[in-house]
């Protein structure tokens, strides 16, 4: 008996889902999908959102505007560009990470200057 064939399904460049997507096996998005994925693995050649939510399998790079999750189910690898990062106990981060945090100059992020002194 041969080998079983693995499912593919493929959102090519140039094209637009609007809607969710359920499937089996891999799925390849290189086009726009506005919607929910939802795959055994999902392999995305380049992902910009708002708000990012892994509860799968991913393979790619991410820019999350907002924040970027992984749940206790997830496995992300690949590149990360984010505002916010939360990885739930369990979940597996194996990815370059970029988290973007503007503060006010010379502050922390509740705009009080903090020195600190190493001199004594």
């Amino acid at each position: 008996m041969g080998k079983r064939a693995e499912n593919i399904s493929i959102v090519d460049q140039g094209l637009i889902v609007d809607g969710n997507i359920t499937c089996t096996g891999k799925l390849i998005v290189k086009g726009v999908v506005k919607g929910t994925l939802d795959g055994e693995t999902v392999i995305i050649a380049e992902a910009s959102a708002k708000s990012v939510t892994i509860g799968g399998s991913f393979e790619g790079v991410i820019n999350a505007e907002k924040e970027l999750i992984v749940l206790s189910t997830g496995v992300c690898s690949g590149r990360v560009v984010c505002h916010d990062l939360v990885v739930e106990a369990g979940g597996v981060l194996n990815a370059e990470v970029i988290c973007m945090r503007q503060l006010p100059a010379d502050g922390d992020a509740d705009g009080t200057v903090k020195k600190v002194d190493f001199s004594s």
